[in-house]
């Protein structure tokens, strides 16, 4: 009992609050060598890719109010993952957690309806940005990343489907392993994949352009550019989408914090 209270308890946390994966490495790191977990040690700074030279210094965030459609698909570090027509009328980026039980209801219950009755008729272009929250999920989106990209989607959707098998508080390489060997990845591509310090930062620049455009949690959606603050289903899909598809006014954002 008290061991499922404690996962429920870390998959809920994956839903908002602040953490980097490089915090996420050294948690694990730590933990291994018998030192204090995410990386709170007495005699060491916490590791931070965000820092200036070692310096700890973290640049004030600027966050943009209303970007433009043109800032929302602005290029990032990484390649986008993305699945639909390049040309599509209309765009849905969605901003996940591998451990947010909101953003594996999405996937489970609504993503499958998306898809067929949007992204497969060519309707809809849907994009998938890592925003991970909490040690556990940084370093499971580190794998993610690692997935061969054809086979990116594929482990996305084993992470949501398997989410109570693999989230813990504390961060634990190898139930992670567990679900990324069944996209064929082996332990030394795995383990490979937390020395890639360019890859880590990158990630990071990804989740740090979110905050930037206004992402303050998972899931959040931008449709058409717009920003939206919440959970959404079909319903909510259709009112954004149709009028689009029909050539009338962009969706207007929805807020709901």
């Amino acid at each position: 009992m008290l061991a499922g209270l404690v996962a429920a308890a870390a998959v809920l946390s994956g839903c908002a609050g602040e953490s980097s994966l490089g915090e996420a490495l050294q948690s694990a790191d730590a933990a291994r060598a018998g030192g204090v977990a995410a990386g709170q040690s007495a005699d060491e700074p916490r590791f931070d890719p965000f820092s200036e030279a070692g310096s700890g210094y973290r640049p004030a965030r600027q966050v943009i109010e209303n970007p433009s459609p043109a800032e929302v698909m602005r290029p990032g570090p990484l390649p986008e993952m993305a699945i639909g027509r390049a040309d599509a009328p209309v765009t849905i980026i969605k901003y996940a957690s591998l451990t947010c039980p909101y953003c594996r209801k999405f996937h489970l219950e609504t993503f499958p309806q998306l898809k067929r009755d949007y992204i497969d008729t060519g309707k809809v272009r849907f994009i998938l940005r890592e925003f991970p929250i909490g040690f556990q999920s940084g370093a499971a989106t580190i794998a993610l990343r690692c997935a061969p990209p054809g086979r990116y989607f594929e482990l996305y959707g084993r992470f949501m489907a398997e989410q109570a098998r693999w989230v813990s508080q504390e961060v634990r390489r190898d139930p992670i392993f567990k679900v990324a060997a069944q996209v064929g990845m082996t332990r030394a591509q795995f383990d490979a994949c937390y020395q890639n310090q360019g890859m880590i930062d990158a990630l990071n620049q990804v989740k740090e352009r979110g905050r930037t455009l206004g992402v303050i949690g998972t899931p959040n959606f931008f449709v058409d550019g717009r920003l939206v603050k919440t959970v959404i289903g079909m319903k909510e899909i259709r009112e954004m989408v149709e009028p689009v598809q029909a050539g009338k006014a962009s969706p207007g954002a929805t807020t709901a914090n």
